[in-house]
């Protein structure tokens, strides 16, 4: 009976461990979309990321990658963040979204849409300037820059 249970056990944490690194490494596994800059500036259509859902980017300039987010929270704002954190970007796992939240990959921590760009610090998304204009998201390759610390 003790054997049973054991290996029930360790089935359920194994099974626990391969869900938690599936849902980690989603952020290193190629759904970030490569953006170029065009005038210094990253442009995307409102209309491609106004669904509610979170849309993940690439930048690349020189060797270094910068990789980031945007969503639109339940609140009708258009938000950024890089897809990292100031504690555990190191980890490199970015971030998941889960309804109208944003959960960190490698902590687990939960942060509701509406408070990325507002609040920052801690395991917070950390923020990324932007603007809208002329029905585009646009986003200054220097700020994008930045962010290049976290990657």
């Amino acid at each position: 009976m003790l054997k049973k249970l054991l290996q029930i056990m360790c089935v359920f944490f194994i099974s626990l461990s391969l869900v938690s690194a599936s849902h980690s490494f989603t952020g290193l596994l190629g759904h970030h979309k490569k953006i170029k800059a065009t005038d210094g500036e990253l442009r995307i259509p409102l209309q491609k990321i106004n669904d509610g859902k979170a849309h993940y980017y690439l930048y690349s300039n020189e060797g270094q990658e910068v990789r980031f987010f945007i969503v639109k929270s339940a609140d009708g704002v258009i938000r950024a963040a890089f897809d990292a954190c100031d504690v555990c970007f190191q980890s490199k796992k970015g971030y998941s979204q889960d309804g109208e939240f944003m959960i960190c990959n490698n902590c687990g921590r939960k942060f509701h849409s509406n408070r990325i760009n507002v609040v920052q610090g801690g395991c917070n998304p950390a923020p990324l300037q932007r603007k809208e204009r002329d029905d585009l998201l646009v986003i200054q390759v220097a700020d994008v820059l930045k962010g290049a610390r976290y990657f």
